[in-house]
C-alpha cells in the first residue's frame, strides 16, 4: 500500500533549513539551479520590529544557496527589494514561490505598496491607524523572471490576478501556488476573501502562457468547509501520475484534526478537489534527527522540491515557540524548516 503523505516525512536534519539571526525568516521555496546547486527563496524582516503586524509591510524576498536540498542554507542576495509606493508591489514583498517553465526560471510572489513611509525600530507608528488594512487590501499576486536562478529579475508594472469587487475574492490575491505543466500552461491556485473579517478561501486561475493572461477558471472557491466552520489556507499544488496533489494548511483542525497543520487533497482537472482518506499531510509534532521530537509553534506556507513529480523534500515557515500571532508567548525566532521525504 502506498504511503500516505504523511508517513513519508522522515526526521529533519538538526541545522537544517535557513536561519538569519537578526530577521524573521518566512516561507521558503526551493528549486535546483542550472548550477546544480539548491536555490531557496525566501521572505525575510527585520527583528528591529516585532513579527506581526509587520510582515505585512517590511517583508522583501531574498535568494540564499546550498548543496543540498535540505540545507543549511546560506544568504546570497536580495532579489525583490523596495521600489516606492508607486509602484503595486513597491513596499512590500512576500510568499514566493519558485518555478521554471522552458529557459525561464518563475517567481511568483504576492506583493503590496501603502502610504506614509516603512515603518521601522525608530518610526514604529508610521504603521498607523488603519494601515493595516491598507497594506492588507492592497495586497496582489505577481511574476518576476529571469534565465538564471541568480538574475537579474524582471518586475512588471502589474500583478497577474487581480481581486473581484462585490465576489468572495474581493479583498485581496494572495498565496500563490503554482504549477507548470509540460504544455507550459499553468494552473494557479490563490488565496483571497472578501473582507477583512470573511473567512480564507481558496480560488484557482489558469494561463496558457506563464506571462499569462491569468483567468479565473472557476467562478467560486474550489473548498467549501462551511459545514465544519472552517477555513484554509497556505497551498502548495504539483501534478504526478495524472492528478494534481495539494497541501494546504488548515486553519482551525476541523479537517485534518488538528489546526494549523496540514491537509492533503486531489484532483483530476485542478478544479475537483477530494481531501484524502488520510486528510493529515503533516503536523506541527516534528521528530529531529537527533531523535528529539518537537511541537513548533507554527507549520505554514508548505512548500517542495519535486523532481520528475514525486516530492523529495518538503520545507515549511516554522517558529520556536508559541506562534507568531501569539500574545501570551509570542515566538522568539522563525525560520524554513526542511524535511526530507521518502521516495
Amino acid at each position: 500500500m502506498a504511503l500516505s503523505f504523511q508517513e513519508r516525512l522522515l526526521p529533519a536534519p538538526v541545522g537544517g533549513g535557513f536561519a538569519m539571526d537578526d530577521y524573521w525568516v518566512w516561507c521558503g521555496s526551493v528549486i535546483e539551479g542550472e548550477d546544480g546547486r539548491f536555490h531557496m527563496f525566501a521572505s525575510r524582516w527585520s527583528k528591529e520590529v516585532s513579527f506581526w503586524p509587520y510582515w505585512v509591510t517590511n517583508s522583501e524576498i531574498v535568494r540564499a544557496v546550498s548543496d543540498t536540498p535540505e540545507g543549511p542554507f546560506r544568504f546570497v542576495e536580495v532579489v525583490l527589494p523596495p521600489r516606492g509606493p508607486a509602484y503595486w508591489d513597491g513596499m512590500m514583498t512576500h510568499n514566493p514561490t519558485i518555478h521554471r517553465s522552458g529557459d525561464r526560471y518563475l517567481l511568483y510572489y504576492t506583493g503590496t505598496t501603502y502610504e506614509g513611509g516603512m515603518p521601522d525600530a525608530s518610526h514604529p507608528e508610521l504603521w498607523g491607524e488603519g494601515k493595516p488594512l491598507e497594506a492588507r487590501s492592497n495586497q496582489r499576486i505577481g511574476l518576476a523572471v529571469s534565465h538564471s536562478v541568480a538574475g537579474p529579475w524582471e518586475r512588471f508594472d502589474t500583478p497577474i490576478l487581480l481581486p473581484r469587487q462585490g465576489k468572495w475574492d474581493g479583498l485581496m490575491t494572495t498565496n500563490p501556488a503554482v504549477c507548470v505543466l509540460p504544455d507550459e500552461s499553468v494552473l494557479l491556485v490563490y488565496k483571497s476573501t472578501g473582507s477583512q473579517s470573511d473567512r480564507l478561501r481558496l480560488g484557482v486561475a489558469k494561463a496558457a502562457h506563464c506571462l499569462g493572461p491569468y483567468e479565473r477558471a472557476a467562478d467560486e472557491p474550489i473548498f467549501r468547509f462551511d459545514e465544519m466552520g472552517d477555513h484554509v489556507e497556505d497551498p502548495y499544488i504539483w501534478f504526478h501520475d495524472g492528478r494534481f496533489e495539494l497541501i494546504m494548511k488548515d486553519m482551525e483542525g476541523g479537517i485534518c484534526g488538528e489546526k494549523h497543520a496540514g491537509i492533503h487533497a486531489t484532483s483530476p482537472d485542478g478544479l475537483r478537489w477530494t481531501v484524502s482518506a488520510q486528510p493529515l499531510a503533516y503536523s506541527r509534532t516534528v521528530a529531529w534527527g537527533d531523535g528529539a521530537v518537537t511541537v513548533q509553534g507554527s507549520l505554514e506556507r508548505p512548500q517542495l522540491l519535486v523532481r520528475d513529480g514525486r516530492p523529495v523534500c518538503f520545507y515549511a515557515a516554522t517558529a520556536n515557540r508559541g506562534g507568531v500571532y501569539d500574545t501570551r508567548d509570542p515566538a522568539t525566532a522563525t525560520w524554513t524548516i526542511a524535511i526530507p521525504l521518502a521516495t
